[in-house]
């Protein structure tokens, strides 16, 4: 484990916390205009981002450094958990520290990031990868129509389903409708293999995980949390039978009681482990899942699917990382060049067969050759073309813990779903308010 860069992180956050306590960080000392700041300054750069799961990132910070030993990237990991990374982000930013130079920032971040000056807007022109990106990833690096990032890797929800225990139920295909699942764990349920395992579960622990279920729910029932002009709009009928679906799974025990402590992680464990019938993840399970090393249960018993809906088919949460350069970064033009390294189809290619991450590529999907080693390509590129952004909102950090105090103080039993839409409403409308 790196420890150093860590240490490095502790230190920024303690200095911002510093500036703040002293009345500084101001972070609009960007250039303003039309044009985007020209990125100037090479030398050694750091790469900031959460913890390296995927043993893929070094790899390519190393195949870097050989060809770059002037310009060598450093890798600075922070906390698993999406919201202290973003903090500690904005720490950084606030301290006007040269610390971190690219960011790999999550997509519901760009329009906070962009719009404080954390981080520079890019030409267009320097980055003609871009070109082949699916849209939807493109479109979610960008604010106000200009680019302040560089996607990476992509994410789109799928149903993942034991194809063992459905065929043991005589069920032949995977269901399409929340009644349909419903109706598939009963049958399960009655079977000698499918006693005792949980019908489903997600990422329910309060955290922007939270958020995306809440919005994959909503949006899978026809509802939304904000309108296309960025109008909140979630106290509705829709968004009701979205929430229910949640509240009513931990009432009924089909989501176990458990899943309340669920991230990312813990859900990942518990399908890999045989408790659960569905779930549903992103596609960086998939390769994890299908290990033959005995850390999975459930190699070669399992599939994916688009995630179910209240009528039909669901609707995915936009997922999605990308490269953006910090305001106070030194030298922009080696953070640019790595960027561009980073982001190529070559790369691409190899994070998805290695960590089974969602390419940003349009070709890559379409690849016949990775098609047939990566099953779940054509499902993965249809949740993402068809998924939805979550709240392109300046205070997003706001906005996504009021999402969460609402939706788990519903699926926890402490308010109705009723009084938890009027409340979220409420809330966004004053965040969203002269916005």
């Amino acid at each position: 484990m790196r420890r150093r860069p860590l240490a490095v992180g502790a230190f920024v956050a303690a200095t911002a916390l510093l500036v703040s306590a002293c009345g500084g960080g101001s972070s609009s000392s960007t250039s303003s205009g039309n044009a985007p700041a020209a990125l100037d300054g090479v030398g050694p750069i750091t790469l900031v981002q959460g913890k390296d799961t995927s043993n893929f990132v070094q790899g390519r910070l190393d195949a870097w450094n050989q060809q770059h030993p002037d310009q060598k990237v450093t890798l600075i990991e922070l906390p698993e958990d999406a919201d202290a990374q973003r903090a500690q982000m904005i720490q950084n930013a606030n301290a006007k520290s040269d610390a971190y130079d690219v960011l790999a920032v999550d997509n519901v971040w760009t329009a906070e990031f962009a719009a404080n000056r954390y981080i520079v807007e890019l030409p267009t022109d320097t980055f003609p990868q871009t070109a082949d990106f699916l849209p939807p990833v493109i479109d979610s690096a960008k604010y106000k129509d200009k680019l302040f990032a560089i996607p990476y890797a992509s994410d789109g929800g799928m149903l993942y389903y034991r194809t063992d225990l459905l065929k043991a139920a005589g069920i032949t295909d995977p269901p399409k409708t929340w009644a349909d699942m419903q109706a598939d764990c009963t049958k399960v349920a009655a079977t000698p293999a499918g006693a005792g395992v949980s019908c489903y579960a997600g990422q329910f622990q309060k955290y922007e995980g939270l958020t995306v279920n809440f919005a994959e729910a909503v949006n899978s029932a026809g509802g939304v949390i904000t309108d296309p002009s960025g109008k909140p709009d979630v106290n509705t009928p829709a968004a009701k039978a979205g929430l229910d679906f949640l509240v009513n799974g931990f009432k009924s025990g089909e989501i176990p009681k458990e899943a309340i402590t669920y991230k990312e992680e813990e859900a990942r464990r518990a399908f890999q482990e045989g408790k659960l019938v569905f779930e549903r993840q992103w596609p960086y399970m998939y390769t994890l899942a299908e290990k033959t090393d005995g850390s999975s249960k459930v190699n070669g018993k399992f599939a994916v699917a688009p995630l179910p809906g209240l009528n039909g088919p669901g609707v995915s949460s936009l997922g999605g990382h990308a490269l953006a350069i910090s305001t106070y970064s030194k030298n922009k033009k080696t953070a640019a060049d790595f960027i561009n390294f980073y982001t190529s189809k070559e790369s691409n290619t190899i994070q998805v067969q290695q960590a089974s991450l969602a390419p940003v590529y349009t070709s890559i999907y379409d690849d016949a050759t990775l098609q047939a080693s990566l099953p779940y390509l054509t499902t993965l590129k249809a949740s993402i073309l068809a998924a939805q952004a979550r709240p392109k909102v300046v205070r997003y950090g706001d906005a996504t813990l009021a999402i969460q105090d609402a939706a788990y103080g519903a699926i926890q039993g402490n308010m109705t779903s009723d009084q938890a839409l009027s409340q979220l409403q409420t809330k966004l409308e004053a965040l969203t308010s002269g916005s």
